[in-house]
């Protein structure tokens, strides 16, 4: 570049974010070749993950595919001496501290025989440790595969839930053991192969994606920029259902929600005490993500389904919206609060791969289809090499939208096909319309008006609600004179509540916590297309299943409540609310609190 333009690109504004994407056959023709269009496209989005400052240690890469059987019942003939059926065989794979590699196998056995489940052979995974970088290499877990089959019949949904289950367990008892182990997959259906690593070293540093009998009809990648967590093997992606570029930034309020829902978990052949917790908390906002679509999956929901409920579009704003789908997320939202970005996801339970946007839409997602079947997306625009006479359909993902491929009925689904059938699994619209309450204010109305009594002061209010002369000055007076926005300083000079000799208001006490890499919504006024501030209050049911009494909850416009709406709250009998008093002794300090 050159000329007077030249100096408005600095290289130091460029900015990086996770490199995403998949490829499928659409008709599940398995291949290699399919395997290395997959890594090839990974390895053109290299420039998206971050690097160390040895320039060969990268900030995670991975892919998540099928299970390639015809490998790994080679392996399992080769270390048994004996054949194994292929299509009875599932792969774990684990990650050991090398001074507790035994240790860690011990408990992993043991977890699988509870669950009725044996280990034919423990396979050390192929690779080659001097293509990566010395600070990845200081850190890299003795890797292993376990090549297991159940111990006796069972159909492919049983042998894929004990394979969790035994996880689960597995992950429980190495936690207390204090074993730092981690399995990034065990499964019957897929199988992941990440690490610390930058994507051209990915095929190079595991043999086994070299293998001409590493056959798969779809690959999922991940090249990692991390800006929220510390790059580790474990936190490399993909992970068991999903990967993610982007952050979850909910994701202190999505983790309350799902400890509360725990006691409540229940499944076939499932249990709370089975499956908690379900959340791994060293894990980083896409694994935790990753953890609660795993359970939605296992407990019977199809892929495209859990990512649906987990990461709605914004609904309530779409006027062009068809009544059915509209009733299947006003129903879904009693059962899970949204999962929000800025986030692109791609997701696989195996058979089905597809791609989706949250409902702000702030991270890339493009995807193209080929005439001969192959189904692309990616981060960005040409990732994916294919020449453009083959291309039957090119476009990228709008907020909240999703695509899929059904590699086992060959079938490849746009959003509005994907959001139709869904809405067409239940009833949704009559189990809303039979279960979800509004607040009656006029019942109360009289009630709340004799309960408020004498009014206090304007300046009463604004001393108990915190406001100060500035405020009243420069912040709500051109507000009220102008109609507009005051213009000011975003700084606060003021110290902090908890360490102040002054009153403070209690909200004082609180600050949003959330990874700000991409702005949040602002408001609800200026963002009013992708927030809402409806809430919905009872008590939630079981988080696996799908009934109509889920959608049995009182909803609320808004969590701001005027007296009457108060009065109506506490008077509600299915709510059987509890007035608590939280007047203390002041006199005696701290310990009176």
């Amino acid at each position: 570049m050159s000329g007077p333009l030249s100096s408005a690109y600095k290289p130091r504004f460029e900015r990086g974010g996770c490199g995403i994407g998949f490829v499928a056959d659409q008709h599940g023709r398995s291949s290699h070749a399919l395997l290395r269009l997959g890594l090839e496209t990974l390895i053109n989005m290299q420039h998206r993950g971050a690097l160390d400052a040895d320039a060969r240690t990268g900030d995670g890469a991975g892919v998540l595919t099928p299970l390639p059987r015809r490998l790994f019942a080679r392996e399992a003939e080769r270390l048994t001496g004996h054949s194994v059926n292929p299509d009875e065989l599932a792969v774990g794979v684990f990650f050991f501290p090398a001074d507790s590699l035994q240790a860690g196998i011990g408990l992993a056995e043991s977890a699988l025989r509870q669950r009725r489940l044996k280990v034919v052979a423990w396979r050390p995974v192929p690779h080659d440790p001097d293509v990566i970088g010395e600070r990845a290499r200081a850190t890299m877990p003795r890797m292993l595969h376990a090549i297991i089959q159940p111990q006796s019949a069972m159909d492919a949904r049983q042998f894929e839930q004990d394979l969790y289950l035994a996880r689960k367990q597995f992950e429980r008892e190495a936690r207390a053991a204090s074993l730092d182990a981690y399995v990034p997959s065990c499964s019957s259906r897929t199988i992941v192969y990440k690490g610390l690593l930058l994507a051209p070293q990915l095929p190079t540093f595991y043999a086994d994606l070299s293998d001409p009998d590493y056959e798969v009809s779809l690959v999922v990648f991940h090249q990692r920029y991390s800006t929220n967590t510390f790059p580790t093997w474990a936190r490399a992606q993909p992970f068991r259902v999903l990967c993610h570029n982007g952050e979850i930034n909910t994701l202190q309020g999505n983790m309350a929600w799902m400890r509360a829902r725990e006691p409540q978990l229940r499944g076939d052949a499932l249990t709370s005490a089975e499956l908690a917790p379900v959340i791994d908390t060293d894990g980083s906002d896409s694994a935790m993500l990753d953890n609660v679509a795993e359970l939605l999956v296992r407990g019977g929901r199809e892929i495209s389904h859990a990512m649906t409920l987990l990461v709605p579009p914004a609904w309530e704003k779409l006027a062009d919206l068809p009544g059915p789908v509209r009733d299947f997320y006003a129903y879904h939202a009693c059962v899970s609060e949204p999962w929000d970005g800025p986030a692109a996801l791609v997701f696989t339970d195996g058979s089905t791969v597809g791609a989706a946007l949250d409902r702000n839409g702030l991270r890339p997602c493009r995807y193209l289809v080929t005439e001969d079947g192959l189904v692309a997306a990616a981060s960005e625009a040409g990732a994916v090499r294919v020449e453009d006479e083959r291309i039957l359909i090119e476009d990228r993902l709008g907020p909240g939208q999703m695509i899929a491929v059904d590699t086992a009925r060959g079938l490849f689904f746009d959003d509005g096909q994907i959001k139709s059938q869904l809405a067409a699994r239940q009833p949704y619209g009559l189990w809303v319309r039979q279960n979800l309450r509004t607040l009656n204010r006029q019942t109360y109305a009289s009630a709340a008006q004799s309960a408020i009594g004498h009014q206090p002061s304007a300046i009463q209010l604004q001393a108990a609600f915190g406001y100060t002369h500035e405020e009243l000055t420069v912040v709500l007076r051109p507000m009220v004179e102008q109609q507009a926005e005051p213009i000011g300083s975003m700084g606060d000079d003021t110290s902090s509540a908890v360490l102040s000799d002054k009153p403070r208001p209690l909200f004082g006490y609180f600050r949003q916590r959330f990874a700000e890499v991409t702005n949040p919504p602002i408001d609800p006024l200026r963002e009013d297309l992708v927030m809402s501030l409806r809430v919905r209050l009872g008590a939630r049911g079981n988080f696996i299943s799908e009934m109509p009494q889920q959608a049995r909850l009182l909803e609320l416009e808004s969590p701001f409540l005027t007296e009457v709406e108060l009065a109506a709250l506490k008077a509600d009998p299915e709510l059987g609310a509890v007035v608590l008093s939280t007047l203390f002794p002041a006199g005696e300090g701290v310990a009176g609190l």
